[in-house]
């Protein structure tokens, strides 16, 4: 058997364990803490505890079966690498690292958790060797660092609890105002990890790595890791004034990702700009203190979004590596099962009903009318969920209805029974999961009693996006709107308002230029000519005209010496 399906047999099994654990600890509403002493030295432990409760126990589950389909999809996908051992081993060192960090109530294995999804992201975004892989790893890695270095800040402030076990201490962080630090560094932390404004570039960058890695990375690991952190410690930072900041950088998120996806014409940066709309989403609700609604679309989007990567992996796949979607067109015709499985997880994304992202999202847009949100962050949440589905239809018509555009002699048909097997389980999950979900984890029905008009506005603002994406789509106004007077605006709107080149570019060329005139101003000049030149320009003045003195008078010469031996005597006795 081959390590890929033996890795996703592992892997289902302890999805399937977790996930009927997790049924068990619901019910019977259990907590469970596991302590292990590692070492003891001069009565000082060192211990590794485990928090098992139905949260980690699902989110485990689903980050267990997500991964055991990505592996036994990439059987196929990756087949003609030669080195797909060492691709396999790279992806279960990046679970692993997602294990410990969902189980773990003690920061510093969280951050070993927190470190290791770091590090292994790198080593799988720069897994096709060329400049684009490697300048998209380097921006993902020192991202990330940001959010290394804030949690060893709040690791080194949580020294005044004498414990890292931060899941004792939830109560007092929130009442005590130094302490709520923590709750600020770890926002901050989870932003990084969660690509929300200003740390938004790297996620679309990282598209680089393999499609398999993608469908890993942007569903249920590395970008969620943030929202999960942030779950936990969820008491800390409701009703503070922080939550107001995420609250305006999520909605900005959202609508920042919403408006740039709808420009967008590569197939996996348009999917990756909607997990970043929908990571907005879950970050503003989490901070209006609905922790479990955040949780429930978490788990909901990891399915569909799966699901969406895998399809969109099978569609590259079959046009050859192009992924333009101009280049698209007619799918359905020729790949099937795959725009099956692309459609279900599109609409689910659009929030259709009896699909997976609609019990989440539906309840999230009403709670947002509930709450007493402002009037710009409550805006931004209605207008990015049209803008969502406007891209969705947008990518639907591209790749689905239009005529097909690429070549005439075309080898386009459902060809790998292993991938459409793999993305067969998601179809499955993206049509049922929600509903599943909203059973276990809310087991009394939410019922939201609006107004009318507001009950009516989510439907009303989905309608509106389809039909504009739909009509931009078939009239082809995105070409008409590309004219020199628009072309500022829609490279602005289309290029995540310039956040890629103030994240790299503006960074890299004003600290280069700066230490360009400080080695000039400085270095070379200033600091040369009063420092070491100077210094040895002045001694070598003084000996030569010392010199020049010793050797034209004997007599002062041989009375120097003489000094000089004298001088030595007295000091060695």
């Amino acid at each position: 058997m081959s390590i890929c399906l033996i890795s996703s047999l592992c892997l289902f099994t302890i999805s399937m364990v977790s996930f009927f654990s997790g049924l068990y600890y619901l019910v019977n509403d259990l907590v469970m803490f596991y302590e292990f002493e590692l070492i003891s030295i001069n009565s000082s432990l060192i211990e590794m505890t485990i928090l098992l409760d139905w949260m980690s126990l699902f989110f485990l589950s689903f980050v267990s079966l997500i991964s055991s389909l990505v592996i036994f999809y990439s059987m196929e996908y990756m087949s003609s690498d030669k080195s797909i051992n060492r691709f396999i081993l790279l992806v279960l060192m990046f679970v692993l690292s997602m294990f410990l960090l969902i189980i773990s109530p003690n920061l510093i294995s969280i951050l070993l958790g927190w470190d290791g999804l770091g590090l292994v992201s790198y080593c799988l975004v720069i897994y096709f060797q060329n400049v684009k892989s490697y300048s998209a790893g380097m921006l993902t890695a020192l991202s990330n660092r940001i959010g290394d270095v804030l949690i060893l800040l709040s690791i080194a402030w949580m020294l005044n609890f004498g414990s890292w076990n931060y899941i004792f201490y939830l109560d007092i962080m929130s009442i005590n105002n130094d302490m709520k630090f923590i709750g600020v560094l770890l926002v901050f932390a989870a932003m990084t990890k969660s690509a929300q404004i200003p740390f938004s570039a790297w996620l679309p960058a990282a598209m680089a790595a393999p499609t398999p890695v993608s469908a890993l990375v942007h569903s249920s690991t590395l970008v969620t890791a943030g929202v999960y952190l942030l779950i936990r410690f969820n008491s800390l930072i409701s009703g503070s004034y922080i939550s107001m900041i995420l609250l305006l950088l999520g909605g900005l998120t959202m609508f920042m990702a919403g408006l740039g996806a709808n420009f967008e014409y590569d197939l996996k940066k348009i999917i990756a700009l909607s997990t970043l709309s929908q990571l907005g989403l879950m970050m503003s609700i989490l901070s209006m203190g609905f922790a479990s609604l955040a949780f429930f679309h978490l788990l909901t989007h990891a399915l569909f979004k799966a699901l969406l990567f895998m399809c969109a992996g099978v569609v590259i796949h079959a046009m050859k590596n192009f992924q333009d979607i101009r280049y698209m067109g007619s799918l359905i015709t020729q790949l099937p099962m795959t725009i099956a499985g692309f459609n279900v997880a599109n609409l689910a994304l659009c929030g259709m009903p009896f699909l997976a992202g609609f019990y989440s999202k539906d309840m999230i847009l009403e709670m947002g009318s509930f709450s007493n949100m402002n009037m710009i962050s409550y805006f931004l949440y209605f207008f990015s969920t049209g803008l969502t589905v406007c891209y969705s239809l947008r990518l639907m018509y591209y790749t689905m209805y239009s005529n097909f555009n690429s070549w005439s002699f075309h080898p386009l048909y459902d060809s790998s029974k292993v991938m459409t097997t793999g993305m067969m389980g998601l179809l499955i999950m993206s049509v049922i999961g929600g509903c599943m979900l909203s059973w276990l984890i809310f087991p009394t029905p939410y019922v939201l009693i609006l107004p009318l008009y507001l009950k009516l506005m989510t439907p009303f603002v989905c309608i509106v996006g389809g039909v504009i994406g739909g009509v931009l789509s078939v009239l082809n106004l995105y070409m008409r709107l590309k004219t020199k007077k628009n072309f500022l605006f829609i490279y602005f709107m289309g290029s995540m308002w310039f956040l890629p080149a103030l994240s790299v570019s503006s960074g890299v060329y004003y600290s280069l230029k700066f230490s360009m005139s400080y080695m000039k101003v400085l270095d070379y000049g200033w600091l040369e000519m009063m420092g070491g030149q100077r210094i040895n320009y002045n001694l070598s003045l003084m000996s030569k005209y010392l010199q020049i003195f010793q050797n034209n008078n004997l007599k002062i010469y041989l009375m120097m010496f003489f000094l000089w031996f004298s001088i030595y005597l007295i000091i060695s006795i």
